[in-house]
């Protein structure tokens, strides 16, 4: 079942804290690079782009080795996730 969450902090392009959560959620199948690798910095501004102080919906689907959630987002009914994903080509 999904919670509805307040976002407090993107920590990277696929992982970011809630207001009443201990631990970070991570994006479930998505893939950003870690802070200080090459493109890093755009995936974060992309994350907080999308769901930065927003209300977010989070249904966590695991849990790693971290404790962290890892979970499908929404945010005004649109998959983070998805979003997030790169594009197929054709």
């Amino acid at each position: 079942m999904a919670r509805k969450e307040k976002v407090t902090r993107v920590i990277d392009g696929d992982t970011f804290r809630t207001k009443s959560r201990r631990h970070a959620v991570r994006l479930a199948n998505v893939d950003a690079p870690e802070r200080g690798r090459p493109g890093a910095a755009a995936a974060t501004k992309r994350l907080r782009d999308l769901i930065g102080r927003k209300m977010v919906s989070i249904e966590t689907v695991a849990r790693d080795a971290y404790g962290r959630a890892v979970a499908n987002v929404k945010v005004d009914h649109t998959s983070v996730n998805k979003a997030l994903q790169p594009k197929k080509r054709k």
